[in-house]
């Protein structure tokens, strides 16, 4: 890879974007990483937590709009030999830049955005589409594809109105602005705000207790979570009781009784 890259700290991931030059803008080889790079952590049964962070002074700025020159700003890699997803051509194209951000919703552990300096777009995007987003104090974050005539693409419209209500969203996404890391705490944008200089520590701090929990109990949780409000509730408790029978089938279970029973930290192996 060479616009991110991985490291491991035992069984967290950090995933880096490594375009500095550039404050970690997006360009088409970076989507293309980033969905192949989710595809393989996902597959690795010992990530349990995953932490996204930008090299340099910036999480990312956004797009960047030197792609524009070449007159794709997608690019022409087809990301795999399955079907088309929809007739028209940029539609489809456009669903497979989305997969970049998605799996990071979808993973079966939790993922963490370590946001300091600029989450602009894209950029912002993709700290969406995390499970806990930690901001640097003095932050400035924003989505604004409406300044440019477009819209954003990669699950901002989907995901910031969970976040921070319809309304909110709209003023956002319809004024193009952008708000400091304060506003974005005390709107809900973020979950957890710190200074500068402790980024990398609370954001470790924070992946290795999501780490430490139960992996079966927190990919189910992070399944009945994502459906809450977007179905019936009817459906939401099925899949909450689906989650909770495989758990209490669990060897994590056991593990977890007999770590308390015994008063000593827990090792789980997710099954």
């Amino acid at each position: 890879m060479s616009t991110l890259r991985l490291e491991r700290d035992g069984q967290v991931a950090w995933l880096w974007l490594n375009r500095p030059e550039r404050l970690n803008a997006f360009v088409p080889q970076m989507w293309d990483e980033l969905r192949e790079v989710g595809a393989q952590l996902c597959a690795d049964g010992e990530v349990r937590a995953v932490v996204v962070i930008g090299e340099g002074r910036a999480f990312s700025s956004g797009l960047d709009l030197s792609v524009f020159e070449g007159g794709n700003p997608l690019g022409d890699k087809v990301a795999d030999d399955a079907p088309p997803r929809h007739a028209d051509p940029l539609v489809d194209r456009l669903l497979r830049v989305q997969d970049a951000f998605n799996w990071l919703e979808d993973a079966p552990f939790p993922t963490i955005a370590a946001v300091r300096g600029y989450a602009l777009g894209a950029g912002l995007q993709l700290a969406l589409a995390c499970d806990i987003r930690v901001f640097a104090e003095g932050s400035s974050v924003g989505l604004l594809e409406l300044r440019y005539g477009i819209m954003p693409d990669l699950g901002g419209t989907q995901r910031l109105p969970r976040l921070v209500g319809a309304g909110k969203a709209k003023e956002l996404v319809l004024t193009g602005a952008r708000i400091d890391a304060s506003e974005a705490h005390r709107i809900g944008l973020c979950e957890r705000l710190v200074p500068d200089d402790s980024l990398v520590a609370a954001a470790a701090a924070l992946a290795a207790d999501l780490a430490a929990q139960p992996p079966l109990a927190v990919r189910g949780a992070k399944r009945a979570i994502a459906v809450a409000g977007a179905g019936s509730r009817h459906d939401g408790l099925v899949l909450e009781a689906e989650g909770q029978a495989a758990c209490l089938r669990s060897d994590d279970m056991r593990e977890a009784l007999a770590a308390l029973a015994e008063q000593r930290p827990p090792h789980y192996q997710g099954h």
